[in-house]
């Protein structure tokens, strides 16, 4: 990794003849480089937390002037309990998978002696943005080399202190690894995104995380593919079937857990057969912790019946807007889901898969059910990446599923979609191996025929 204040050109045409080497290095070599970084940031953990500390009392500063939101706050901070952990972890568990690249997914024989081959690689330079998260440079950076992508990092001003001591971290370690310098760069330039934006003929993928005004920006200033979400306005809605004590479990992780976070529900669909029996218990859970309830009417009548006074007096009239509102905060709009009185239950879902393809940002959504035919039909229906039964949002994240780390979770409907780890950095090339045949060879009445076999993949 370098820290680089090169124009952005010079930036992204090196990293374009680095993203070369890195792409045939052999997997162990990678594998290495992730482990020499792994045992860098750990000796550097003392230093980094220090600078990270000055990022975060210069950004509690700007929090109490009303110039930074307290959800980005929460992001900056690398000292939260199990996140210095997870980022150290997320770096093994990385590295231990197996290797993306150079995997033959189809394989089809054209013709005699001759052979197609569908093979993974990577897609070749990324440019990430990002805002806060200090973390995101170690998981980029291990996902980027693990699937031989070079990379451009770009972060905030937020967070420069820990940037510079976690690239310096990671800049010493790569110096003893095979992995070609320029492949990773962070920049340290100041206003040189929209120029970055310009590098298409260098740069494959661009990656925003941060603010919804951040991912609109890139996507608005870019003929670069880009990859990311701009909400996380993630829904769950409760069938009357659901077991309450699980309701109570799932929508506190889901609301509670880290409300500044993407996955974090922020509208709550309820049956309405359900508000009498479930609302009250799950209302009740999330008032004691400290969440603001902004109710519709069927709902808020129900609870004001059903809760102590004192919780009663809690509750907020919801408008139209809180439901389409990512609040990022321990704030929960509830709506009641109805139909006529003679109409079946199926009615009533298919109104809140309505409601949750209109307004979700097609993030996460998820049902608490005990049908298993209700919940493939929501699963079927909703028009998000994820799509939830019986769990938590919050489940959606690449470290959960199972991809070591992730760069961003993405809503996008082509190449990558959810949770992106290794797998979302990869494309694939075709490799047709022949004999010296040529196109005229085949066709008409007296030329060769197709084959076109399927063939087994070891």
């Amino acid at each position: 990794m370098s820290l680089t204040d090169s124009s952005p050109a010079q930036i992204a045409k090196a990293a374009s003849i680095a993203s070369r080497s890195l792409a045939i290095l052999p997997s162990v070599d990678r594998n290495n480089a992730l482990t020499t970084i792994h045992q860098a940031l750990l000796q550097a953990k003392e230093s980094i937390l220090e600078a990270n500390a000055k990022d975060l009392d210069l950004a509690s500063i700007a929090a109490k002037d009303g110039h930074l939101s307290q959800s980005v706050l929460k992001r900056l901070d690398l000292g939260r309990p199990g996140k210095w952990e997870d980022m150290l972890q997320g770096i093994l568990d990385v590295r231990d998978l197996e290797d993306p690249l150079g995997k033959v997914t189809l394989k089809t024989l054209i013709d005699d002696d001759l052979t197609l081959e569908r093979i993974t690689c990577p897609i070749g330079v990324l440019l990430i943005i990002f805002e806060a998260r200090p973390e995101v440079i170690a998981n980029i950076a291990a996902l980027a080399i693990k699937s031989g992508n070079a990379a451009i990092l770009k972060g905030g001003k937020e967070s420069t202190a820990s940037f510079h001591a976690i690239s310096s971290a990671i800049s010493s370690a790569l110096t003893i690894s095979a992995v070609p310098n320029d492949a990773i760069q962070l920049v340290t330039t100041r206003d040189v995104i929209a120029s970055l934006l310009e590098c298409d003929d260098h740069i494959d993928l661009v990656i925003p995380r941060g603010s919804n005004e951040l991912v609109r920006y890139v996507k608005s200033s870019t003929r670069i593919p880009v990859l990311g979400h701009a909400d996380g306005l993630c829904h769950i809605y409760i069938h009357p079937d659901a077991e309450v004590e699980s309701c109570v479990r799932i929508l506190l992780d889901s609301k509670l857990g880290y409300p500044a976070a993407c996955n974090s529900i922020e509208t709550l669909l309820i049956h309405h057969k359900a508000v009498n029996t479930h609302l009250p218990n799950i209302a009740s859970a999330l008032l004691e912790r400290g969440c603001s309830l902004r109710c519709d009417g069927l709902s808020k009548s129900s609870l004001l019946s059903s809760l102590p006074t004192e919780k009663a007096i809690l509750l907020q009239d919801a408008t139209d807007d809180d439901y389409d509102t990512e609040f990022l905060s321990p704030i929960l709009a509830i709506k009641t889901v109805t139909a006529p009185v003679d109409d079946p239950s199926d009615v009533v879902l298919s109104l809140a898969i309505a409601h949750i393809n209109a307004h979700s940002s097609h993030h996460t959504d998820a049902i608490l059910t005990s049908s298993a035919t209700v919940a493939k039909r929501f699963q079927t229906s909703v028009d998000s990446a994820c799509v939830f039964w019986n769990t938590s949002t919050r489940m959606a994240d690449g470290m959960r599923f199972g991809f070591g780390t992730e760069v961003g979770i993405s809503t996008n409907k082509i190449h990558a979609r959810g949770p992106v780890g290794l797998e979302g950095l990869c494309i694939y090339k075709y490799a047709v191996s022949g004999n010296g045949q040529v196109a005229a060879d085949y066709g008409g009445s007296n030329g060769r025929k197709w084959r076109h076999e399927r063939v087994a993949i070891d």
